[in-house]
């Protein structure tokens, strides 16, 4: 079967659980299939990049606090990797992490807070040499 190959950004804006799961199962998916995968953690989603933080992401925290539960524990009843393990899969398995250097101090973070493989983006070159070079620009 034919592999087909892409370059593909993904923005991840949300540290709302569901939001930030779909952004990094996307990454993996495509990652795997072969494609060149680059996620951008901008706004809120930083707190997903952020090794205490992402223990806490809550899941739909706008509803009533009994069917975020309840979709977490289907989520654990079907042996779904948690969103660290996802970060560490996608950063093992060469994805590029990159979190927006605008929103880290707003959201008072240092590159310390980071897991592992998550680097500060380059103003100067994000777009230019990872947004308008995707085949693919996914956003969550």
């Amino acid at each position: 079967m034919e592999k087909i190959i892409k370059n593909v950004s993904i923005m991840c804006f949300h540290d709302e659980l569901c939001q930030v799961y779909n952004a990094l199962m996307t990454a993996l998916s495509l990652l795997r299939e072969g494609s060149n995968v680059t996620i951008f953690f901008g706004s809120r989603g930083v707190n997903a990049i952020h090794k205490d933080k992402v223990k806490d992401l809550k899941c739909l925290p706008d509803q009533p606090k009994e069917i975020g539960d309840a979709i977490m524990q289907r989520m654990d009843e079907m042996n779904l990797p948690t969103v660290e393990e996802m970060l560490f899969m996608l950063y093992k398995e060469g994805a590029k992490m990159l979190a927006c250097p605008l929103n880290v101090p707003l959201f008072e973070m240092t590159k310390d807070d980071f897991v592992e493989g998550v680097e500060l983006a380059d103003p100067a070159t994000y777009y230019k040499d990872i947004v308008t070079k995707a085949d693919m620009n996914l956003t969550f």
